[in-house]
């Protein structure tokens, strides 16, 4: 996959560590600001709204609350920077999410489930552009936390199973070793 630096590598992850824990600091703010949700998770329901991964991966994502599960798709862009000389690339990742309710509450439910995704990666071989595919498969949970009746927070856990092109986890790319985790806001339509 992608190789940094070492040093480039650890202010990279280092960032990215900091990134998520001002969105995990600010989230939990908005939930100790917000009064108690009125029921969230409702069957049928459509949520529109954004996700964000520790391997620096985020984008547009949909929703379709079922009841008993939730599924959804997601598109995200992530910036990779050129090494030798190499200019700076963006991969384009594209997949679907599916994760089945264990256990719900009026304002939270807690999932099992996973993504898969699939990543177009530019890539410069002897000076000549290409791109590869890579298809990932992420085991994970997720927990959503509803704010107010059609807004609700997501906080992913799992790890990371590089499949085809993508054999190598990049420690870099995730929270190292193959976790990742993530952060998500969506809005429901109902």
């Amino acid at each position: 996959m992608r190789e940094l630096a070492p040093i480039a590598a650890a202010r990279q992850h280092a960032a990215m560590n900091q990134r998520f824990l001002f969105a995990s600091i600010l989230c939990a703010a908005l939930v100790a600001g917000t009064g108690v949700a009125s029921a969230g998770g409702q069957s049928g329901a459509f949520g529109v709204g954004a996700e964000y991964q520790l391997s620096g991966v985020g984008g547009l994502s949909g929703i379709y609350d079922g009841g008993m599960f939730h599924a959804g798709a997601f598109l995200g862009l992530q910036r990779i920077n050129g090494q030798n000389g190499a200019p700076s690339t963006t991969a384009v990742d594209v997949g679907g999410e599916f994760y089945y309710h264990v256990h719900t509450t009026a304002t939270a439910d807690f999932g099992i489930g996973g993504s898969l995704g699939v990543a177009s990666v530019p890539t410069v071989v002897m000076n000549m552009e290409t791109s590869k595919t890579e298809l990932f498969l992420e085991p994970a949970f997720q927990i959503r936390l509803f704010l107010s009746a059609n807004v609700a927070v997501s906080f992913t856990g799992g790890i990371v199973l590089g499949l085809a092109d993508a054999h190598e986890i990049d420690v870099t790319a995730s929270a190292g070793n193959g976790v990742t985790g993530g952060i998500g806001v969506h809005y429901y339509f109902f």
